[in-house]
């Protein structure tokens, strides 16, 4: 489903985010990135989608070479769901509108099916009583299942998850997890980036370890989390676990 190879990524010329880091993740397989901040994992992620430029390597999702001149990058994105640390909502639109918005303009769909859509999607993440508020009047944890319903408006064959957990209040943090446990089991390809350790024990079916831009190791949750043979991934673990 996504092969990355040999992808190489610099900032100002001289701050190497990503060093030729290569890996794939098959149909319906959930793979979870974790490391120390500034390891290259967002980036990584973001690269995935073409919001970020790579140097070097390639990227290929569902047959599609994501840096090639001839990809339509809208049409590309368009099958791909990418969740945030932030919410990124519109914050002068309801949560319904901010749902809809997107089916209207890219998938044409008209405003009748788009609502209904809008509502099955709100109901399943549990915040379709919510559906006429303002992201302002909404929890940071309502606001995120929000943006997932909104990812999954465009029926993603790929779901991206860049540390979605990560601005919100402990108590929250469990409302999300759930909504991505659902995903999980209903088979959707997903990435996500997070420092939920439990969280990717339980629902993750490969683990990437990544530091200074490097794969350095991966493999199933129990082979990362309990049998490690690499001491940078024992030397971050120990101090987080």
């Amino acid at each position: 489903m996504i092969q990355v190879t040999n992808v190489n990524k610099t900032f100002l010329g001289e701050i190497r985010a990503l060093n030729s880091v290569s890996f794939n993740v098959n149909r319906a397989e959930v793979v979870v990135i974790i490391g120390p901040s500034g390891s290259g994992k967002s980036t990584m992620l973001r690269s995935i989608n073409r919001l970020e430029e790579i140097d070097e390597g390639s990227i290929v999702v569902d047959g599609v070479q994501v840096f090639s001149v001839d990809t339509n990058i809208n049409k590309f994105r368009s099958n791909i769901g990418m969740v945030f640390q932030s919410f990124n909502l519109f914050p002068h639109k309801t949560i319904l509108e901010n749902v809809t918005l997107a089916i209207e303009i890219v998938k044409k769909v008209n405003p009748v099916s788009s609502k209904e859509k809008a509502m099955m999607l709100l109901t399943k993440v549990g915040i379709q009583d919510q559906v006429n508020k303002y992201p302002i009047q909404l929890s940071g944890g309502q606001q995120q299942r929000a943006a997932i319903a909104r990812a999954l408006a465009m029926e993603p064959k790929v779901m991206l998850f860049d540390e979605p957990t990560s601005a919100l209040d402990p108590e929250m943090v469990g409302e999300v997890l759930d909504i991505m446990r659902v995903l999980t089991k209903e088979g959707m390809t997903m990435i996500c980036v997070t420092h939920e350790m439990g969280f990717a024990k339980e629902v993750a079916d490969r683990v990437i370890f990544m530091d200074e831009g490097r794969l350095v190791e991966e493999g199933s949750p129990e082979q990362i989390f309990n049998a490690s043979e690499n001491e940078r991934t024992q030397s971050f673990l120990s101090k987080i676990l």
